[in-house]
């Protein structure tokens, strides 16, 4: 199985997501989104197919997120300020061939495996 990990070094979750994908046997491609972030329409991809909205795919903690009053922001607006900013998007994103997810918690990734 493929897969591909939108993936922050610095994150506990998504060193622990990592790892699980790699004890799977998975071939995983990690992406290092705060280096390189998905464009707009990848990430709009990204949760639709996860099934959630970009707000809930917006990182609060530790990030100016609620004073910029992106929690209540339209769908375009903070993917624009996520591709702009990448340390507003949560992470760990994980997707294969079985779906999306964000891992939060890291066994939520369980779920596409």
């Amino acid at each position: 199985m493929k897969a591909t990990i939108w993936h922050n070094p610095g994150c506990g979750t998504s060193r622990n997501t990592l790892a699980i994908l790699q004890e799977s046997g998975a071939q995983v491609t990690v992406i290092e989104y705060l280096k390189a972030p998905p464009s707009a329409e990848k990430l709009a991809q990204l949760y639709a197919d996860a099934g959630i909205t970009p707000q809930q795919g917006l990182r609060l903690n530790g990030t100016d997120a609620e004073e910029r009053g992106l929690p209540q922001a339209d769908d375009s607006a903070v993917i624009a300020a996520m591709v702009a900013e990448p340390k507003l998007i949560e992470r760990p994103l994980v997707e294969t061939d079985k779906g999306v997810r964000l891992c939060r918690p890291k066994e939520k990734v369980l779920e596409i495996l």
